[in-house]
C-alpha cells in the first residue's frame, strides 16, 4: 500500500521518540495500531458489502433475462441463478408457512 522502506520507518520512529518522549511513545503506537486495525476492518466490511450487492444485482439481471426467455431453454448460468433465487425465496417464506389447521408456524 505504502512504499515505505526501512530507513524511512527508522526516521519516523526517531522523530516520534523525540516529539513524544519515551513515556508516551508506546501508548501512541498502540492507539495508532488500534486505529489502523479498525480502518482495515471497515474497509473489509465495505468491500464485502459491495461484492454482495453486485452479486444481488447480477442475480436480478439474470432473472430479467430468464423472464424474457419465458423461463424455457435457459442457459446453464441463468438456470443456476434462477434456482438460487428460488431457494432464497423458499428460505424467506419458511417462517410464515401455514400449517394444515390454518395457524402459522415459526421456527424457534
Amino acid at each position: 500500500m505504502f512504499d515505505i522502506g526501512f530507513w524511512e520507518l527508522l526516521l519516523v520512529g526517531i522523530v516520534a521518540l523525540l516529539v513524544l518522549g519515551p513515556e508516551r511513545l508506546p501508548g501512541a503506537i498502540r492507539s495508532t495500531s488500534r486505529t489502523l486495525r479498525s480502518v482495515k476492518q471497515m474497509a473489509t466490511g465495505f468491500k464485502h458489502e459491495m461484492s454482495e450487492q453486485l452479486r444481488i444485482h447480477e442475480l436480478h439481471e439474470d432473472l430479467k433475462k430468464a423472464e424474457k426467455m419465458n423461463m424455457q431453454n435457459l442457459p446453464a448460468d441463468l438456470e443456476r441463478s434462477v434456482n438460487e433465487l428460488k431457494e432464497s425465496a423458499k428460505s424467506v417464506q419458511y417462517p410464515y408457512k401455514k400449517s394444515e389447521d390454518g395457524s402459522s408456524t415459526k421456527p424457534d
